[in-house]
């Protein structure tokens, strides 16, 4: 019953011991303890349990390996078999205790190895043993009333010896319970911050590391990075640091991650306390970035940030509401020409310009070369509005047979088509439709030459007049005499 209570013993030391550890002495120092238990002899020598004592003086050879002297003693008596008389037991030896942890922690658990002399005697019955006995245990030294170099030795020993008139080898086991004093050594600073083992309650600092008087790093700004190592102390509360405590910058903005809002910031561009960039014009091209910072407001601009001007009048697509103003006109402010021909007028107007001086070969569609400059000046204004559908129509007089007339009108209307088509691939060919009326459709008698000449004629008709009506409110023409408008103002 005993053995049971003694090995559940060990097992809650040694878990006791698998406590939080805390440093004491550390290097060679000399370890003496005394103290007392309980002896349990084996039953079958008929030796009553009875009161033990023991003591021990060591010698720290390493943090694995002590050397110790020790002496375990118990006055008792022998049982009714024997007559109770008196018994006396002692064992003197050599142990090697095996520690199972640093000894200088606040707990060590260890393992004993030993040999030595065990001495069995009963005077009343004049039996005496003396022989060499081995011995095996195990326990625990834990520190003791917050000193570093005292301690409380709990321990299990068993001896091995074989008692007078006995056949077998008995097993004695003692559960004892002993102060430990230690002399010599050093206190512990295993991680070198200035502070002793046993007073760091941080006791695995890394090296170079600040600490305060109890061994704990200091962090002054909170970067998790301690100071002494950390190379950047003054970093702003927030911000993300790398292994030397230095602020990571991602996109090079001069703002710490972690404190970046924008934290995608396109390089080279200038940024607010926050790292998001700054755009003064509001043109969509960041500063530092912007190569024209002064853009007016609603002006397209490049990726550099500087307004595009797409038909070169000196008003910015974006601000300009005339965006295909023939080269060399003048404009306003809006970007519309100041100077608007008869034809544009026309079209404006009434939705038609009509042409009638298109000269083809005779009975043939092909265009003659003078008059190109016509449809060149027509395709220039048809060019500022590529919203307009429009029909292309031939109309001829009603001289000869009307089929032929209506076909020939057919072929001088697609001929005229397909001329702007190739010349200016800028107009939008599915904003254009070519049809050919002959002499149905005349706009003068046919009874004298001049009126006969009117009909013959190409014609360009607006066939969406709603947004013809929405681009007549958008150009409000200035006289040719008015003086050149002032440039838009900034925003």
């Amino acid at each position: 019953m005993l053995r049971s209570k003694c090995l559940l013993v060990l097992v809650l030391l040694l878990a006791f011991a698998a406590s939080p550890v805390r440093a004491q002495v550390a290097g060679h120092p000399v370890e003496v303890s005394a103290g007392g238990g309980v002896m349990h002899f084996d039953a079958r020598d008929h030796i009553q349990d009875g009161a033990a004592g023991t003591a021990s003086l060591g010698y720290r050879w390493s943090p694995a390996l002590t050397f110790e002297a020790a002496w375990l003693g118990s006055q008792t008596k022998r049982d009714a078999t024997y007559n109770k008389t008196d018994h006396e037991f002692s064992w003197t030896g050599v142990d090697l205790r095996w520690n199972l942890r640093d000894p200088s922690e606040r707990f060590t658990p260890f393992l004993l190895t030993g040999f030595g002399y065990g001495r069995s005697h009963d005077p009343d019955l004049v039996m005496f043993s003396g022989r060499g006995a081995a011995a095996a245990g195990a326990g625990v030294i834990m520190n003791l009333m917050g000193k570093e170099r005292a301690a409380l030795r709990l321990q299990v020993r068993d001896v091995f010896m074989k008692e007078a008139n006995a056949d077998q080898i008995s097993s004695h086991i003692a559960l004892t319970a002993a102060l430990q004093f230690t002399f010599r050594g050093k206190s512990k600073d295993q991680d070198l911050d200035g502070v002793r083992n046993w007073l760091d309650a941080c006791a695995n600092t890394p090296v170079g590391a600040k600490v305060d008087d109890k061994g704990c790093p200091v962090d002054s700004d909170h970067d998790g990075v301690f100071d002494g190592l950390d190379k950047c102390e003054g970093t702003p509360a927030g911000a993300r640091v790398d292994k030397n405590g230095c602020p990571t910058d991602a996109d090079g903005d001069g703002v710490p991650d972690g404190v970046d809002v924008c934290d995608s910031t396109a390089k080279g561009a200038r940024v607010d306390a926050k790292g998001c960039p700054l755009d003064s014009d509001g043109d969509g091209v960041f500063d530092g970035v912007d190569q024209c910072e002064n853009t007016f407001k609603g002006a397209v601009v490049d990726a550099k940030g500087c307004p595009l001007d797409s038909d070169g009048d000196g008003v910015a697509d974006g601000i300009d509401q005339c965006p295909n103003t023939p080269a060399g006109l003048r404009v306003d402010t809006n970007g519309c020409p100041i100077e608007v021909s008869e034809k544009e007028t026309q079209l404006l107007d009434t939705g038609v310009i009509r042409l009638q001086n298109i000269n083809f070969d005779l009975n043939k569609a092909t265009i003659k070369a003078e008059s190109f400059p016509v449809l060149d000046e027509v395709a220039g204004i048809l060019l500022q509005y590529p919203t307009l559908n429009l029909e292309i129509g031939g109309h001829t007089d009603n001289t000869g047979k009307k089929a032929a007339n209506v076909k020939l009108s057919e072929a001088r209307a697609k001929s005229v088509l397909n001329y702007l088509m190739q010349k200016y691939p800028t107009l939008d060919a599915s904003h254009f439709a070519s049809v050919g009326y002959g002499p149905e459709v005349p706009v003068a008698s046919n009874a004298t030459s001049l009126g006969r000449a009117k009909n013959r004629r190409v014609e360009f008709r607006v066939t969406n007049a709603e947004v013809l009506k929405v681009e007549r409110e958008k150009r409000r023409f200035l006289r040719k005499d008015d003086a050149t408008p002032a440039p838009p103002t900034k925003k």
